[in-house]
């Protein structure tokens, strides 16, 4: 798996999680999943995402998107 992968699967997992806790505890989480678009957004625009450096920090390998 390499960091582009991570980062998408990472993305999908928070907005899943924000889902249940919608549905579980307070429609308050859908802020989460505003935040998790929000960085897709902005780190497709500029190249920066916070996961992508903690994924090359773990030794994952680049992919075309973050290298």
């Amino acid at each position: 798996m390499n960091i582009d992968r991570a980062v998408l699967a990472f993305a999908g997992m928070m907005v899943l999680a924000s889902v249940a806790l919608v549905y579980l505890v307070s429609p308050w989480w859908l802020l989460l999943t505003a935040f998790v678009g929000l960085n897709l957004l902005q780190s497709s625009v500029t190249g920066f995402c916070p996961a992508a450096i903690v994924f090359r920090k773990l030794g994952l390998p680049g992919g075309c998107a973050f290298k």
